[in-house]
């Protein structure tokens, strides 16, 4: 396995196998032949799991082993026959199936000795231990030796460390192990934070056919700019995969075809002027035919997809029912307006619609923040224009937020601009938009009144 969870690290770091040793490091001392203890150390565990957890990574008894490991860095571990013929249908077969082969070394080439050593621990002591840096190939080693406990465990981890940071990464690996629900997981990630996605480390780790899938996504959030450096950061990294010089054009050789899924005509004329026409990546001939898409009345054709994608609908959670205004009321004066929420299920937090002057038009300054459990996750200062309506306005984030379920998150705002406002009212302390249940509680944070019978911040604009 070469795939990595975290980009930046080793996926399987030698020193990560050391926590599995040190309880049976004592235990073996127990079990040392000649020991006066050797006879009755059985005594000293009451259940059958305890006692079978002693013969974990342990020479005693030992009637099979493995070299595990690609050469140069394998390890030598233990086994019991029986125990692992229980917890694994492979292992019973190849111990005690009709081809089963009396060996007792068995070389394990493709499995890393701390992944191997996590699917043994579980299969002796019933334990799962995994880390973000081994998460992976001890999946890959339950899949291939049919451990489907400790499989569903990896995907579990896996889908609560899903950030926009791995996703791309993921999403390789959950096609790669035909996992379809975590691949759905890093679809939803990729296409709600896809500027971030595609701006990670992890983008450039992926494989090619995975990149085509990406860069065919008709939903995904992000500037088609973005997408096209992502692309060409992506060429570099597989130059030096293959061994290329990192020229311009070993990175068009590379990108092949997949090139013209960037949809470069769907660019703003500015961004592509200033960025993909002077990258040398396009050759003249396409550098002129797109400048004449951008400018002329008759358009030529092009390979590239001229169409925009649609990216993705936001949806806005109202929790108020109605809203007013009155002579003395909403006044701001640089005072928080907070609100506490909570959802039943995963979502990304794009904005908040705000309530602007209630006196004619107006500009404000706003600062609007998310925190969970008092840690600020996303910042921004906005300006926004209130033409005296009682509609609300939208401030986005720089970003998308994920926002994990059952776990409340702070929103707030601090307004700048005309004192008088509009306001909420009527709000609710539950609010059900399409397959996704919000809860609100008024916010210690909320200093100027906010709160869930009325107030500031009418709304959350959200993707699901």
């Amino acid at each position: 396995m070469a795939a990595e969870l975290f980009p930046g690290k080793k996926l399987l770091p030698p020193a990560s196998v050391s926590h599995l040793h040190r309880q049976n490091e004592s235990n073996n001392n127990n079990l040392h032949p000649g020991a006066a203890s050797c006879c009755t150390w059985q005594g000293l565990y009451p259940t059958v799991r305890e006692r079978n957890s002693v013969m974990f990574n342990n020479e005693t008894m030992a009637d099979v082993h493995f070299v595990v490991g690609p050469a140069g860095g394998t390890q030598r571990v233990p086994g019991h026959k029986y125990v692992l013929a229980v917890g694994s249908s492979v292992f019973h077969a190849m111990f005690y199936g009709e081809l089963a082969e009396d060996q007792e070394e068995i070389r394990i080439p493709d499995v890393e000795p701390p992944s191997f050593l996590a699917m043994m621990k579980y299969i002796y002591c019933d334990e799962i231990d995994l880390c973000a840096d081994t998460v992976l190939a001890t999946l890959y080693a339950a899949k291939k030796y049919i451990v489907p406990h400790l499989a569903r465990a990896c995907v579990n981890f896996l889908e609560t460390s899903l950030s926009a940071k791995n996703a791309c990464v993921l999403l390789s690996q959950s096609c790669l192990f035909e996992e379809p629900d975590l691949t759905q997981r890093c679809w939803e990630v990729i296409d709600a934070q896809a500027e971030l996605a595609l701006r990670s480390d992890g983008f450039c780790d992926i494989d090619s056919q995975t990149l085509e899938s990406i860069l065919r996504r008709e939903t995904l959030n992000a500037k088609e700019m973005v997408v096209f450096d992502a692309a060409l950061n992506w060429a570099e990294a597989e130059c030096q995969r293959q061994d290329l010089a990192p020229t311009i054009e070993n990175k068009r050789r590379v990108l092949g075809k997949a090139i013209y899924l960037i949809r470069i005509p769907s660019m703003a004329l500015e961004d592509f002027a200033n960025g993909a026409a002077q990258s040398d990546v396009l050759t003249l001939n396409e550098t002129n035919d797109l400048f004449l898409w951008f400018t002329a009345a008759k358009k030529p054709d092009l390979l590239f997809c001229a169409k925009p994608r649609k990216g993705l609908a936001s949806q806005r959670c109202h929790r108020f029912q109605s809203c007013a205004y009155r002579s003395n009321q909403w006044r701001y004066r640089g005072r928080c307006d907070s609100i506490q929420f909570a959802v039943d299920k995963r979502v990304f937090i794009a904005g908040f619609g705000l309530y602007g002057s209630s006196c004619g038009s107006a500009e404000y300054s706003a600062k609007i923040e998310l925190k969970r459990q008092g840690v600020p996750t996303a910042q921004r200062i906005i300006k926004y224009f209130s033409d005296g309506s009682s509609s609300t306005f939208t401030v986005w984030f720089e970003y998308p937020v994920q926002i994990e379920p059952d776990t409340f998150y702070t929103a707030s705002v601090v307004l700048d601009g005309n004192e008088l406002s509009y306001f909420g009212q009527e709000g609710m302390t539950e609010v059900q938009c399409g397959k996704v249940t919000f809860q609100f509680q008024c916010s210690s944070d909320s200093t100027n009144g906010t709160g869930v019978q009325g107030g500031q911040i009418p709304e959350l604009i959200f993707y699901a």
